[in-house]
């Protein structure tokens, strides 16, 4: 059975004062038999290992396509590995919109992390214009026919898929419960075509996107919606523990 999970992303937020507290507050509040993930950033990732609960998984935001080598402020997946970090978000829309990641740099990225014992969340998602032209199920094929068609069934077992609709990421809005499935399925449709129904059937796919306590449960009750990568609730520890419990 595919793994049900809830990951916080904090993006570019928090000192490591309120990164500690918060996952004080992580910990108290939900209990040491509900897993989760939480991406925090590079300089807060040792700390934060430290302290948090066992099932509470520490996750880095961003990788290199490169293992080393003169790439001034990067940094490798053997770096992530070297301190224990299992988890990486790969190919996040800010990344493709703000830094202007390509599909080919994504695919490397993935690569690499695979190669060094990682575990990619591979991030795919259409921006409003896609969606308004009604051109958002091939936009979402594209992205992952690139990165992740010439993977093999074993690389694909560690590999987790969170759809973010670009339109619905800080915004207030939220796709639909039934337009989040419908997207959920077809990705997981894509994925049975190209490797097998065994395959597909047992990739998590989250849903991204303005994820809330009083949404989460509806999301989650979707059958191919395995649970949330969830940005701003994740800096509250009560919303974030809330969104974890739904997905019970």
């Amino acid at each position: 059975m595919r793994k049900k999970i809830v990951v916080g992303n904090w993006k570019m937020n928090t000192n490591l004062e309120l990164a500690l507290n918060l996952v004080f507050d992580i910990n108290e509040l939900k209990g040491r038999e509900l897993e989760s993930i939480i991406l925090v950033p590079f300089t807060h990732i040792k700390v934060v290992q430290d302290i948090a609960c066992p099932n509470l998984k520490i996750g880095a935001q961003n990788v290199s396509q490169y293992n080393c080598g003169a790439y001034t402020g990067e940094i490798s997946s053997t770096m992530l590995e070297s301190m224990g970090v299992r988890y990486v978000a790969i190919g996040h829309s800010e990344r493709r919109e703000i830094f202007k990641e390509d599909n080919e740099t994504i695919k490397q990225k993935v690569v690499t992390a695979l190669e060094n014992n990682l575990k990619p969340i591979f991030c795919c998602g259409e921006p409003l214009q896609e969606r308004k032209n009604n051109n958002y199920l091939p936009f979402v094929k594209n992205q992952i026919k690139t990165a992740l068609f010439d993977l093999s069934k074993e690389d694909m077992r560690n590999i987790f898929i969170a759809y973010e609709p670009i339109w619905a990421i800080g915004t207030g809005e939220t796709a639909s419960a039934e337009q989040a499935q419908e997207v959920h399925l077809f990705i997981r449709n894509l994925l049975k075509e190209k490797f097998d129904t065994e395959t597909a059937n047992n990739i998590t796919i989250l849903y991204g996107g303005s994820v809330k306590p009083n949404n989460a449960k509806e999301l989650f009750s979707k059958k191919d919606i395995d649970g949330a990568l969830v940005g701003g609730a994740s800096l509250d520890a009560k919303s974030f523990v809330d969104i974890i419990k739904a997905n019970v």
